[in-house]
């Protein structure tokens, strides 16, 4: 599916950003190294600089953000959402679901990998199955077989 743009064009997305253009989400958990547990740590890892630590007006401390700062807001907050089946909708609760979407948005085709998956190992298994009966039972009589060797008499 398509997933809409949130700003119209660059300069709009810059200006609503402390003039840094946001990056596209849509693969950031295949591109990262620790993929989901990486998006997960960022969003909840917000807290305050240690001390000697300086930040510029705009940024925030991250210590899972190489460098630390970052000029990115903490995004999620307890009680943001409301889930309709009334799970508690914590800080960590939302940032999990936060990474599930944002893996499921970057593989689209993974349900169809599974499924050509399961269809390759039932055929697999089917020509398996068959060269076993070939080899025990229509090789039985070629393994089984005795062959003598009878040198010649010499006639003189």
């Amino acid at each position: 599916d398509y997933f809409p743009k949130p700003f119209a064009n660059d300069a709009a997305a810059a200006a609503a950003n402390n003039g840094a253009i946001p990056p596209d989400l849509s693969f950031i958990t295949l591109a990262r190294h620790g993929g989901e547990d990486y998006i997960y740590h960022l969003l909840n890892g917000y807290c305050d600089p240690p001390a000697g630590i300086e930040l510029r007006e705009g940024q925030y401390f991250n210590p899972y953000y190489p460098g630390g700062a970052i000029g990115m807001a903490p995004p999620i907050y307890n009680e943001i959402v409301e889930y309709d089946d009334g799970t508690p909708a914590t800080q960590s609760q939302v940032a999990k679901d936060v990474c599930t979407f944002l893996t499921w948005a970057a593989s689209p085709e993974h349900d169809m990998r599974k499924k050509i998956a399961v269809k390759c190992l039932l055929m697999y298994s089917m020509l398996l199955a068959g060269s076993y009966y070939l080899k025990r039972h229509k090789w039985s009589v070629i393994k089984s077989r005795k062959i003598v060797y009878t040198p010649r008499v010499a006639s003189s």
